[in-house]
């Protein structure tokens, strides 16, 4: 695997990832790159992203309008850490609760 964005490199975990869940804890506090990186979901998920050159990653969010603006910041910030904006796709489910972040090949 060929890594795109140096800030994302690292080991990729063994298990498929089918949908990562982002901890609420995320929410509590500002937002900086630097808890982004930190959130092993999403450095997977971005990992395999970057090696499959026609997946994309979905971020799906509830319904309220809160969860709708978490998944805009994150996509915001997945965009200034050098993840090409037409490979994340924002999506509302009713039956999720937080945000999760699902690789769609």
């Amino acid at each position: 695997m060929i890594c795109r964005t140096a800030l994302f490199c690292g080991l990729l975990a063994a298990a498929p990832l089918a949908a990562a869940e982002l901890p609420p804890e995320l929410w509590d506090r500002p937002r900086t790159a630097q808890a982004i990186l930190a959130q092993p979901q999403l450095r997977v998920a971005v990992e395999r992203l970057q090696a499959r050159p026609a997946a994309r990653l979905d971020l799906v969010h509830g319904t309220r309008a809160e969860a709708r603006t978490q998944a805009e910041e994150l996509r915001a910030w997945l965009v200034a850490l050098a993840v090409e904006p037409a490979r994340l796709q924002l999506r509302a489910d009713a039956a999720v609760a937080g945000l999760r972040v699902e690789l769609v090949e």
